[in-house]
């Protein structure tokens, strides 16, 4: 795994490992990173790609400057961000923020978009602030997963999601897109992060399904019901997911015993972790951590 760190110059940190990563010219259409940035004013100049940000982890309070728009809110885990190219950014989080970062060529959409018939030429990715999709997350996700893995499964599998990823911002996040109206059948979007932040939160905790519906103020049926159609999964094998995923960051970025960390993300014992990662992630917990010796 890549991850660029920031360094401070005049009060402003800027990211220049990420930001030459992206910039270089290279026959791949997809590039993927792990930044993070620590609290403060960071500034991306104009790219050369297309970029999608997907936050990872704990809920991080944003100011984000694009151009002439400008927003702020709470982002929370899966919030995703779609940067067209050529666009500046400045990113003001609160604290420290992470994100996994899917740079694309910029012209892919368009010519995706001469294959059904469309005018490249008329082709404009919007400009998305925190914004769920959750095929965008998902496509995030499995780049993310196979990035961690050393991109077991090569070029070609890597450079498929980054053109599904670009179809699908053409499709629901361009000029040519025709979006449905919000279904009422799942959470609202302020809910949503409010239940995710408080997840993120408590993944140390041994949390109850009451609790947590509670944070949406609905029954436990009708949450679990709710849940399952804005996140497209069970809050239970979101929460196991989540403690995972968190657990396997843990690991290649710390020197803690297995035991504790298990402990730390809300397993009984470090059996139980290891039960979990295996069926999640297809790796022990070991691996995990040989994978970045």
């Amino acid at each position: 795994m890549t991850t660029a760190c920031s360094l401070r110059r005049d009060n402003v940190f800027v990211d220049p490992q990420i930001n030459a990563a992206i910039s270089r010219p290279e026959p791949s259409t997809l590039l993927v990173r792990m930044v993070t940035d620590p609290p403060g004013r960071t500034v991306t100049p104009a790219l050369a790609r297309l970029c999608v940000a997907v936050h990872v982890g704990p809920a991080v309070y944003m100011v984000c400057k694009r151009g002439d728009q400008r927003h702020s809110g709470l982002g929370v885990h899966g919030d995703i961000d779609v940067i067209p190219a050529f666009t500046e950014c400045v990113w003001e989080p609160k604290t420290e923020d992470t994100a996994l970062v899917l740079a694309l060529d910029p012209s892919l959409p368009g010519r995706i978009a001469e294959e059904y018939g469309k005018d490249a030429a008329r082709v404009e990715i919007r400009n998305r602030f925190q914004i769920r999709d959750l095929q965008m997350e998902n496509i995030g996700w499995a780049l993310k997963a196979e990035m961690e893995a050393g991109y077991p499964s090569g070029r070609v599998f890597c450079e498929s999601l980054g053109t599904a990823m670009a179809a699908h911002l053409l499709s629901r996040h361009s000029s040519l897109a025709n979006l449905p109206e919000p279904s009422n059948s799942a959470m609202g979007g302020h809910t949503l992060k409010r239940v995710l932040a408080f997840i993120e939160e408590s993944l140390a905790r041994d949390l109850s399904l009451s609790e947590i519906a509670a944070m949406a103020g609905l029954s436990v049926s009708h949450f679990k019901v709710m849940f399952r159609k804005s996140m497209g999964v069970p809050v239970h094998q979101y929460l196991v997911r989540r403690r995972v995923e968190t657990a396997a960051l843990m690991l290649r970025q710390t020197n803690a015993p297995i035991s504790q960390i298990a402990q730390d993300t809300g397993f009984a014992h470090q059996s139980h972790l290891s039960h979990h990662m295996r069926r999640v992630l297809g790796y022990s917990p070991k691996a995990i951590r040989n994978l970045t010796s």
